[in-house]
């Protein structure tokens, strides 16, 4: 997660200076800011100086880097989609079932032929990391079926028409939330649901919500990711690739922390949907995705790929008999 800069020193040996702008809930203190921090003498030696910039209103730092105060972004996938449209639907509903098939989304995409996906005439996503399942919370747990959420009060990001989508095709209500502001509407009962990753179980306090009577549903809704985001004119063109190849070596320890929060969240506050189910659920986000690539809400692009990855991990799944 960390940037370079061809050239490297400049002619006179001056390290470059890069601003990255980065989205952590908790802030300075957070997880990802943290991990950020610990490139930055990995970057130095490269000859770049990175000035990191805790946000923990992904919005502002968003419109930040939008407005070219940031050299480069750390976003949500989500947040990421008015960026690049290709990457922007790797959070597609139920698109990405568990680690397997992320593990093969990240290899694809980190080979340099993906580039073309990644590059647009203005950015380039130089990143993708994962950020693990997102599931359903819940503070009652008799919410365990989709007939219950009809007219349950869901914290909505309302800037993601999918996640709007979603909620209203369940009959749920939406309640409109951002990245700062959903995990108070839970845990003070403003919400019956929130959906988020495990990582935001323990930072974000959402054991509070839980507790004494909720849950969290295993069942992946969708797979969180982070993006790294390069303005393209300021920096080199192998930067990107440079990051991605990084990358790589370190997923692993992405995947450690996500098994890390996950085992967080105490046995008995998991709820683990009947086998039968699953498939309905399955079906269901199949609908919404097709229904929202016709909307041009997803790329068409994307969505292929990440159902030639589910048909390769289960080629039982009743979509991989259609074309």
């Amino acid at each position: 997660m960390f940037l370079f800069a061809r050239g490297v020193l400049a002619a006179d040996g001056e390290i470059i200076q890069r601003s990255f702008c980065v989205f952590d809930p908790v802030g300075a203190n957070g997880p990802l800011f943290a991990i950020t921090q610990t490139f930055k003498p990995v970057a130095l030696r490269e000859g770049v100086a990175l000035d990191l910039r805790a946000y923990t209103d992904e919005k502002v730092a968003a419109e930040d880097f939008k407005a070219g105060q940031c050299d480069a972004v750390l976003l949500t996938g989500t947040r990421a989609r008015e960026f690049n449209k290709f990457t922007g639907s790797l959070e597609a509903m139920g698109a990405i079932p568990g680690e397997e098939e992320m593990r093969l989304l990240f290899n694809t995409l980190s080979q340099p032929k993906a580039k073309p996906l990644l590059t647009n005439e203005r950015y380039e996503v130089a990143g993708i990391f994962p950020g693990g399942a997102v599931y359903l919370f819940t503070r009652d747990r008799r919410i365990d079926t989709v007939e219950e959420l009809q007219g349950k009060k869901v914290a909505t990001l309302d800037y993601d028409t999918a996640s709007l989508t979603m909620v209203r095709h369940v009959g749920a209500s939406v309640v409109g939330a951002n990245s700062a502001s959903f995990a108070g509407k839970f845990n003070n009962g403003s919400v019956d649901i929130a959906y988020a990753p495990a990582v935001a179980y323990t930072p974000l306090e959402l054991y509070k919500g839980v507790q004494p009577d909720g849950g969290v549903f295993r069942y992946a809704v969708a797979y969180m990711n982070f993006q790294v985001i390069l303005h393209r004119d300021r920096f080199p063109e192998d930067a990107g690739q440079m990051v991605r190849d990084e990358a790589v070596k370190r997923i692993n320890e992405a995947y450690q922390i996500i098994a890390q929060a996950e085992a967080e969240i105490p046995e008995d506050a998991w709820m683990n949907p009947p086998q039968e189910d699953v498939a309905e659920y399955d079906e269901m986000l199949r609908q919404v995705r097709l229904s929202l690539l016709e909307q041009g809400v997803y790329d068409e692009r994307a969505i292929r790929l990440m159902k030639a990855i589910r048909c390769r991990v289960d080629g039982a799944r009743a979509e991989c008999a259609s074309s």
